[in-house]
């Protein structure tokens, strides 16, 4: 559990400390800077840390993250306007408050940078020169065919100039696929600079991306933008249907021009970037619901990937569950083996939401509490069984209801599901179901397991 006490104690590093209950419920704060933000102790305790700060989600909250996952977050960088109008840059970290294995709460601690310190902080959340610790191509652990085009499409497009869009749902890999296209490209040897734009307040994202001039507005220092910090690389916008649709629009003169202009600036700068840009949300949905310019869209979808979700990749299932049992072996100095056949079961049988990210996160927390060696029921989130047992409890009901060729077809999909994850070639898997491997790829594709 964390000590609050020596917390407490560290009021001189920091400006900011908030204290939130389970459900996010301010119960504790302090402020050391009052000159910058004028929320005040009595009017914000009992209060919800999203109504506190509206610009928030339970998505972009750290509080609301941590509250869920319970994993700490660590000298972050964040996007504040003080009640001057003032643009202030955040280092913050968020604790899990932790009580008998139970998470009870969660602790932010945030420290104001200067404007002095401000390019150094940005440069240094982004910096990554030298491309250290870059995914690349072979980083895409699979099995799957639909995964094996992905990793197709990305050495083909990688050495061109073209924009990029990624589509996938949460936690399929977008970025490994984003750092993957830059570490294969001729752009390599320069910076991969990455910025999530569901991170960053509306009313700052244009200064970051583009840089200002002193005086352009309170507090503004000459300044250089992501574009001109990503000059001669890659710049990954993530979650780009989280920008508001005015400074999409100024995006796209970016892009097609190929030059920006700092806030508050008269001359263009000329810039030579590759863009590449990720939806969390179906393309055509976000156009629909107002959260794309079609514009932006059509100029950047010139290279469309789709990274297909998890329940899509059967083959990846246990393949990925052994590369991470392998992977947090050596990490934590274990010796696990495996699964057993009920968690097998489990995992063949749930619909992964969080896709290969939530699959990973499972695998860790099971090595948290593991002792034996194998990866039992007892050693999965109690949620991820419930779930799946729920959804075996709905299909015996719905069994009683269906016909002799749906019950055929279940039966079939399982079975070539089984045989996927106990062979290693679709040759292989087509001589233990005494098919031929034509009949094999018809069946993978009409069950959607390719």
């Amino acid at each position: 559990m964390v000590n609050i006490r020596n917390i407490l104690n560290l009021y001189n590093y920091f400006d900011s400390i908030i204290i939130t209950d389970d459900e996010g419920i301010i119960q504790y704060y302090a402020n050391m800077r009052t000159d910058i933000f004028d929320l005040k102790r009595n009017d914000i305790i009992g209060s919800s840390i999203l109504d506190i700060h509206p610009y928030l989600t339970e998505e972009t909250s750290s509080i609301m993250r941590v509250l869920k996952d319970g994993k700490p977050i660590y000298d972050q960088v964040e996007y504040l306007t003080t009640k001057h109008g003032q643009e202030m840059t955040n280092l913050y970290s968020t604790l899990p408050i932790i009580d008998n294995g139970k998470i009870i709460g969660a602790i932010d601690l945030a420290r104001c940078i200067e404007e002095n310190e401000r390019q150094n902080i940005v440069l240094a959340a982004n910096n990554n020169e030298e491309n250290i610790g870059l995914y690349n191509i072979d980083d895409i652990i699979t099995k799957s065919e639909s995964m094996k085009e992905v990793k197709s499409k990305i050495i083909k497009v990688a050495n061109t100039d073209s924009p990029v869009l990624i589509y996938g749902e949460t936690g399929t890999g977008k970025e490994l696929v984003a750092q993957a296209l830059h570490t294969y490209s001729y752009r390599n040897k320069s910076r991969f600079i990455a910025q999530n734009c569901a991170a960053i307040p509306h009313n700052m994202l244009e200064s970051i991306l583009f840089g200002s001039v002193k005086g352009s507005y309170t507090g503004a220092e000459n300044r250089k933008g992501l574009f001109e910090v990503a000059n001669g690389g890659t710049l990954f916008l993530d979650e780009v249907n989280s920008m508001d649709l005015n400074m999409q629009s100024k995006l796209l003169r970016a892009i097609e021009n190929k030059n920006i202009i700092r806030i508050g600036g008269t001359e263009p700068i000329p810039v030579d970037v590759r863009i590449i840009a990720t939806l969390n949300e179906p393309p055509l949905e976000c156009i629909e619901n107002n959260k794309l310019r079609e514009d932006l869209f059509f100029r950047l979808t010139v290279v469309q990937i789709d990274v297909p979700p998890l329940r899509e990749r059967v083959p990846d299932i246990l393949y990925l569950t052994e590369y991470f049992i392998s992977m947090y072996n050596q990490k934590m100095n274990k010796n696990v083996e495996g699964i057993t056949d009920e968690v097998r079961n489990i995992f063949l049988n749930y619909n992964w939401p969080g896709n290969v990210r939530e699959l990973k996160n499972v695998i860790e927390g099971a090595f948290n509490i593991i002792g034996s060696r194998y990866i039992k029921l007892k050693d999965l989130p109690p949620y991820l069984v419930e779930s799946v047992q729920k959804y075996m409890i709905e299909f015996e009901i719905e069994e009683e209801n269906v016909s002799l060729y749906e019950k055929v077809e279940r039966y079939e999909k399982q079975l070539l599901i089984e045989t996927l994850n106990s062979t290693t070639t679709f040759a292989e898997a087509a001589d233990k179901l005494k098919i031929s491997k034509q009949s094999l790829d018809y069946k993978l594709k009409k069950y959607n397991l390719k």
